[in-house]
């Protein structure tokens, strides 16, 4: 039983499942890089929604003067289209057109082409 007992000793001194000397300060160097990635992180999205809401600002304005410039043109194009008439259609050297149908007969109506030789 002895031998048994100074055996396990002997083999269990040799041998060094966990090292806890250091545990702590490993964990402080987890924590630390995980709060400067985490910071990082912050930082770049943080930029980008800054960077998103100024680009929305200039589209905003953008959008406001193309709308100005679209009422500007509609009003040209209503006081220019009050403008046309019959006679400076005529003036111009159109003439009205005659009106022209276009008859369908009816399927009943086509004759068979025999082929007498």
């Amino acid at each position: 039983m002895k031998t048994i007992a100074i055996k396990v000793k002997n083999y269990a001194g040799n041998v060094s499942i966990v090292n806890n000397n250091n545990l702590s300060s490993r964990v402080l160097n987890i924590l630390l890089w995980s709060l400067g990635t985490l910071s990082v992180c912050y930082v770049i999205f943080l930029g980008t929604m800054v960077f998103n809401i100024i680009e929305r600002k200039a589209l905003e304005m953008e959008n406001r003067t193309l709308t100005n410039d679209v009422a500007d043109l509609e009003s040209q194009y209503f006081t220019a289209s009050n403008k046309i008439d019959l006679n400076l259609a005529v003036g111009m050297g159109f003439k009205e057109t005659q009106k022209a149908y276009a008859v369908r007969e009816p399927i009943g109506s086509l004759k068979m082409i025999s082929n007498e030789l």
